[in-house]
């Protein structure tokens, strides 16, 4: 699903009144949607509409009155007159009381529509104090595209703003709806078609499709995945295991020196302390290092070695943190694909403390390294060099726990390995990483995931 800026919004809702729709149709249509969800999500209540200034708060008098049409009890408590002319025509329509703000009375059901998409700094202290005393008061919260004091385009949260239980995002989704804090600002997020069109490089992450072996398949062709570990044999173990699950072929981990793991003995395992000899196998078709590498002198050769060779890379962890400025100068050049998928840390290591939004970060990120960047998180990014961008949806809070990005990893070197570009890989392997989370359900640990990718890959798969 696409996601638009608010500027992006503000074009596609323009190319629709060229088309000779007028705002009041569309803010009917958008009060509609609103009101549409409400009565399915909750039997009728007494509710207490919230409206702006502008045209969010015209969205709120359209869904007042739709709501007092289908037999709610319905008041409505305004910050102000209208400002726009659609927004005024909608007041006229409600043609009911209108409280102010300050003195309005809690209900069962609230409904925002304060501010929407394009507020950039926190509410005026009467607005910001009543909408969070009026939400406290509230058994069910509902917010008109995006929750008042929530940055529509970057999830920053201006000031204190209350949970709500359900936003509809009008047309399209928006930034702040995926972007922490205000996704979890949003709780429940559901589009309210209004048929915004839009053009965006920007979107949610979907389910991916992933193809069946066919009968001329082998273990070669499907893919062979190479992981290098180091001084934490645990993590590159993780690693192994989870590219072993990803649909490649053949996977082999090297290390220098033995690891006493019980390993399934599909995955081949070396040690050598030297990583040249097997980078030179033509089969090769990804490789993977940073998991448990270790930050020594033996590590950076390791690492000098692989980033010396023309192979398709993922580079996690420790191999992040053992990169330089010089380093990305050197992707950036590279012909074959790369994946980076850092943490916040390793990314400010790496990068630098960039300016803007996670998004626009994370973009920046990927132009600089002409590499796939996937930043992690409660709300991972994934950013290709030609700026395309997904927002991953909250995953399992679960996943705070340690070796998780190795599985991550180690799935993104294998998806890679099956022939994926980078960027499909990456956003693949997001996917199956959060399924997985779901199906292991709570006390997760990383060592889980592996056992629920097989259930997460077969919803994928087509012929």
């Amino acid at each position: 699903m696409a996601i638009l800026t608010a500027d992006e919004t503000r074009m596609a809702e323009q190319a629709i009144f060229v088309r000779g729709v007028a705002v009041i149709d569309l803010m009917e249509l958008a009060g509609k949607q609103v009101a549409d969800a409400i009565c399915r999500y909750r039997p009728i209540k007494e509710a207490l509409v919230l409206c702006g200034p502008g045209n969010n708060g015209g969205d709120g008098y359209v869904v007042a009155r739709l709501l007092r049409e289908r037999g709610w009890p319905v008041r409505v408590a305004a910050l102000g007159q209208p400002k726009s002319e659609a927004a005024t025509l909608a007041r006229e329509r409600w043609n009911g009381p209108v409280e102010p703000l300050e003195t309005a009375q809690p209900a069962a059901l609230l409904v925002d529509g304060l501010f929407g998409t394009g507020l950039a700094r926190a509410l005026d202290d009467m607005p910001q104090q009543r909408l969070r005393d009026l939400a406290a008061a509230a058994s069910f919260r509902v917010a008109i595209d995006v929750p008042s004091g929530i940055g529509s385009d970057d999830g920053a949260m201006f000031g204190q703003v209350p949970h709500f239980h359900l936003t509809i995002a009008l047309g399209c989704l928006k930034p702040g709806h995926l972007l922490q804090p205000g996704a979890h600002i949003c709780g429940m997020v559901r589009v309210g078609e209004i048929g915004l069109g839009g053009a965006s490089q920007l979107h949610s992450l979907r389910q991916p499709r992933l193809i069946t072996p066919g009968p001329g398949s082998y273990k070669y062709k499907r893919g062979y995945a190479l992981i290098f570990g180091g001084e934490m044999a645990g993590a590159s173990a993780l690693a192994a295991m989870a590219a072993a699950r990803s649909g490649a072929g053949y996977v082999r981990l090297v290390t220098p020196t033995p690891a006493p793991l019980a390993l399934p003995h599909a995955i081949i395992r070396t040690v050598d302390d030297s990583a040249d000899h097997w980078l030179k196998d033509e089969r090769l078709n990804a490789v993977l290092i940073g998991p448990g590498l270790g930050r020594d002198e033996a590590a950076r050769c390791w690492l000098d070695q692989i980033l010396a060779s023309p192979r398709p890379l993922v580079l996690d962890a420790d191999a992040l943190m053992l990169m330089s400025a010089h380093d990305l100068d050197g992707l950036a050049s590279r012909h074959a694909p790369v994946i980076l998928t850092p943490h916040e840390g390793e990314f400010n290591h790496l990068f630098g403390m960039l300016p803007g939004s996670k998004v626009e970060r994370t973009r920046a990120a990927a132009a600089r390294a002409g590499s796939v960047v996937v930043l992690k998180g409660a709300d991972s990014v994934i950013a290709a060099p030609d700026g395309r961008a997904v927002i991953a949806p909250d995953a399992s809070h679960w996943l705070s726990t340690a070796g998780t990005g190795d599985v991550l990893a180690g799935l993104t070197a294998g998806l890679l390995a099956t022939g994926l570009d980078a960027f499909e890989a990456a956003c693949a392997a997001q996917w199956l990483h959060g399924e997985a989370a779901r199906i292991a359900g709570p006390l997760l640990i990383a060592d889980d995931l592996i056992a629920a990718l097989p259930r997460a890959y077969a919803a994928c798969l087509t012929e």
